[in-house]
């Protein structure tokens, strides 16, 4: 029931069509810039066994099987926190952050199966589909992702105005399942096993049924599919000076879908607006959980790396340094504290699930998100210039200029110029480098932009506290009734 890393490679040796930096990969759990994520996600499995993280990351069912604690259904508050828990174990045994493992887009399936009546209203087929594939989801374990975003072309038209192609449509129904054709971005997408792809925003006009309008699992096995992945960043440098670049870069792809079938069992919604527009409006009512805390871990990264600086050169004790690490600190409890209480304040969901609570979640997430940037900036303040001109590792090993680096570099007793040149570079990977700018980028984007995460918390927000108080404080008529919002509505 639960797989072994062994088992997951063997399992994307499968023939897929993998491009990157225009060379055909034949092997993606070989190939240099995929083989880092390849390693962690069997890593992840791996300790799925291990007696010292197995209790942590597995559960038993009613039935004796063994499942993986990422991808049960969450029924009450100890699902979330034993969830929590299992995802920081992983991040403290692979000693970095990493997003698109299977935790933090499975969530994205639960949301459909809140949305059951709304599939049944085109075909009851359809919810018992969306029933299936989270029950294969839990037996058979498979490395499962989401794929959203199109290229979209021009946004001021209709997708059927312009190339038909740039949104995922259906081209043809046959007695097997129906045909697709479009591309899709996804992140880890060339070594995952499967892709719950659906809609990004269209515009549907006036259309009620729409062949844009379809949601399926995608066998990422399947004949017909194309992997084209942006150049990974493992590999450009020695990983002595870019620790993180060489370890945790996921590789995105642009996954062209060339008139491939996808058998009717898989798929989860057809030419229904409706259910096109339910999920994006509930995509990440459960996803954002996992989302969010990589962001908290990410805070934990920069506040170590900053502090260690800091202490480095003996600036702790100096007010206005104490400032900006509490700066930091206030950032990273933020998080923490919107995280808790949405375990806190669950809710019950439209399918009977529990849900964190959708209003302190959304909110979590905008601060999380909309914050980085600046925090980022104070973590770089803290580390000081040198992040940005430490020569590298080359450099402090050579016999020429190795002994002038010892000499500048090292600062006392308790740190020598090696310790100092791994913190720095560790710290520029961090905050300054090519892949830190593309973390950045990925956390504001990854979910959602930032004008959808706010309009997450628009439509979750209960603005009738807020709105009775004023109508009781202002002395306002009883016929001013103000409107209350829901997650579950």
């Amino acid at each position: 029931m639960i797989r072994k890393g062994e088992q997951y490679k063997e399992s994307i040796r499968d023939g897929r069509e993998v491009w990157v930096n225009g060379e055909r990969v034949t092997d993606v759990t070989a190939h240099p810039m995929f083989k880092p994520l390849v390693d962690i996600r069997a890593r992840i499995y791996d300790m799925q066994h291990e007696p010292a993280t197995k209790p942590v990351l597995t559960y038993r069912d009613e039935d004796g099987n063994e499942h993986a604690i990422a991808n049960k259904l969450p029924a009450t508050q100890e699902d979330w926190v034993a969830k929590r828990r299992a995802t920081d174990a992983v991040l403290d045994d692979v000693a970095g952050v990493v997003t698109r493992v299977g935790d933090e887009t499975v969530g994205e399936m639960w949301s459909l199966y809140d949305g059951q009546d709304v599939l049944n209203e085109v075909d009851p087929q359809f919810s018992k589909n969306i029933r299936t594939h989270i029950d294969r989801v839990l037996y058979s374990d498979p490395f499962h992702v989401s794929a959203n975003t199109d290229p979209k072309g021009d946004r001021s038209k209709r997708p059927q105005d312009q190339d038909p192609d740039m949104l995922l449509h259906v081209v043809k129904e046959t007695d097997a399942g129906i045909i697709v054709r479009g591309a899709k971005y996804e992140t880890a997408a060339a070594y995952a096993n499967q892709a719950f792809t659906k809609p990004t925003i269209a515009n549907w006009g006036d259309a009620e049924l729409s062949d844009y309008a379809v949601g399926f699992i995608c066998d990422l096995s399947s004949p017909g599919l194309k992997f084209i992945c942006r150049t990974g960043f493992a590999g450009r440098a020695p990983a002595e000076d870019y620790p993180l670049a060489n370890r945790f870069d996921e590789i995105d792809t642009l996954l062209i879908f060339d008139n491939v079938l996808i058998p009717w069992e898989n798929v989860l919604f057809y030419r229904h607006t409706r259910a096109a527009q339910f999920i994006r409006a509930t995509l990440h009512r459960y996803s954002a959980f996992a989302f969010v805390q990589r962001i908290l871990r990410f805070a934990d990264m920069m506040i170590g790396a900053a502090l260690f600086n800091v202490r480095q050169t003996g600036l702790e004790k100096q007010p206005a340094v104490q400032e900006k690490l509490a700066t930091l600190a206030v950032y990273r409890e933020g998080i923490n504290a919107h995280l808790s209480a949405a375990i806190a304040h669950t809710e019950r969901s439209p399918g009977g699930l529990l849900m964190p609570n959708q209003s302190l979640l959304y909110t979590g997430r905008v601060h999380a998100c909309s914050n980085l940037p600046a925090m980022m900036h104070v973590a770089r303040e803290l580390c000081g210039g040198q992040i940005c001109v430490t020569p590298d590792a080359a450099a402090f090993r050579h016999p020429e200029t190795g002994k002038w680096l010892e000499k500048y570099y090292s600062i006392n007793e308790h740190w020598n110029a090696e310790d100092r040149r791994k913190l720095l570079a560790f710290a520029r990977d961090l905050l300054n480098s090519d892949y830190a700018g593309h973390r950045l980028t990925f956390q504001l984007f990854a979910q959602s932009p930032p004008f959808a995460h706010l309009g997450a918390v628009y439509r979750n927000f209960d603005f009738s506290g807020p709105l009775d108080f004023v109508k009781k404080s202002a002395g306002l008529s009883d016929r001013v009734a103000p409107e209350r919002k829901k997650a579950a509505e």
